[in-house]
């Protein structure tokens, strides 16, 4: 068998050195590159949600509602059989459903009575408020935001706005924000009304599954509802904070 002379060895070896700490190199420059990532990443979650909870503090809310929105959404998406990455998607993005708020007028916003026609037409442009606040975003997660933030008052018969949509032209996730948030603002106390109980509120569901609520997604809520009041009471007993959202497991 022909071998390589001693010099050419020795070269092979030197080559194969130099090789070998060029790719530990390039290993550390990806494992700094992902590292950076993440930290942008999540720098980018931790503002989405600072914004979110600066429009709902406005309302009056501490972040209790953000933080059940997230988790529930993600719940929900789950028991209806999507996949877990667009569940801990939804988890972010939900709590910005209302991100427009911040947007609009103290006395319209905080007014005690009934709006009147152009105080309600001033209310309801939160929706496309918050839809340009986020929609020119480059991330999918923000682009998920917006999207959530311009479809959660739409209304399965076609009497929601801003635009009207009905049936399956409302994306499902301005669908399936919209019952989370219809059920999860009936069973908190509020300044005008003590929390509805978990069966008045479940009647209410009922009574709008197929106008105000994608029929479907009203009988997969109702069939999970334990697993979902789990959830809710999760949040509440281990004092999770807004920053959980990003770092914490699916509360199951």
């Amino acid at each position: 068998m022909h071998q390589l002379p001693v010099e050419g060895l020795a070269d092979a070896q030197a080559a194969m050195q130099q090789m070998s700490r060029m790719l530990d190199d390039l290993r550390a420059l990806y494992a700094q590159r992902n590292a950076a990532l993440r930290e942008a990443r999540r720098a980018q979650q931790d503002a989405m949600l600072r914004l979110a909870l600066a429009a709902e503090s406005r309302d009056g809310d501490t972040g209790r509602h953000l933080l059940t929105m997230g988790f529930c959404s993600e719940q929900f998406a789950l028991c209806l059989g999507l996949p877990p990455g667009y569940a801990r998607q939804l988890r972010l993005a939900a709590p910005l459903h209302d991100v427009g708020k911040i947007a609009i007028p103290d006395a319209v916003l905080k007014k005690a009575g009934p709006l009147d026609p152009q105080e309600r037409l001033t209310m309801n442009a939160h929706t496309t408020q918050g839809a340009a606040l986020l929609a020119d975003a480059c991330s999918d997660l923000m682009r998920l935001a917006a999207e959530i933030a311009l479809t959660h008052h739409e209304r399965w018969d076609g009497t929601g706005y801003p635009h009207g949509l009905a049936g399956e032209d409302i994306p499902l996730s301005g669908r399936i924000v919209a019952v989370v948030d219809f059920f999860d603002a009936l069973t908190m106390d509020r300044c005008y009304r003590k929390a509805f109980t978990i069966e008045q509120a479940l009647e209410q569901l009922r009574a709008q599954a197929g106008k105000s609520f994608d029929p479907q997604l009203c009988e997969c809520f109702e069939r999970h509802l334990d697993r979902l009041a789990s959830v809710r009471a999760y949040v509440d007993r281990h004092r999770l904070q807004l920053t959980d959202l990003i770092d914490h497991e699916p509360c199951i």
